[in-house]
């Protein structure tokens, strides 16, 4: 099977093993969350607002991370954050009000008139 470096997922945190988890800080315990997910060996990885109370640092930690997978593994990612999902994503399904809206790559994204409104600071349709 498929082996991640989890090492390298885990960044610091690998030298880091007598420190229980509940010391660890948030961005700290979701990069752990992920090396256990992976550490599965899954074919479909679902995320559901992994950048959800980031730094600004910890969520581009958290986009080099979700752009190393190795490229069998598909990455479901649920995500407000327009910025991460565009450059994580190779597809994306964009959802406004419980509909999709529209489906693209992220350059085709980026792009929609209606999405920049929507999502990116156009103004509101």
């Amino acid at each position: 099977g498929r082996l991640v470096d989890l090492n390298r997922i885990l960044g610091g945190l690998s030298t880091e093993g007598d420190r229980r988890v509940a010391d660890l800080s948030h961005g700290e315990q979701r990069q752990l969350e992920l090396a256990m997910a992976l550490a599965a060996d899954p074919k479909i990885l679902m995320l559901d607002e992994p950048a959800a109370g980031f730094s600004p640092a910890e969520r581009q930690q958290l986009v080099a991370m979700l752009t190393a997978l190795p490229a069998d593994i598909t990455l479901l990612l649920i995500e407000h954050d327009m910025d991460i999902a565009l450059q994580v994503a190779d597809r994306v399904i964009v959802m406004h009000d419980g509909s999709k809206i529209l489906e693209g790559t992220p350059d085709e994204i980026r792009a929609s008139q209606v999405v920049r409104d929507i999502y990116l600071g156009g103004g509101h349709a």
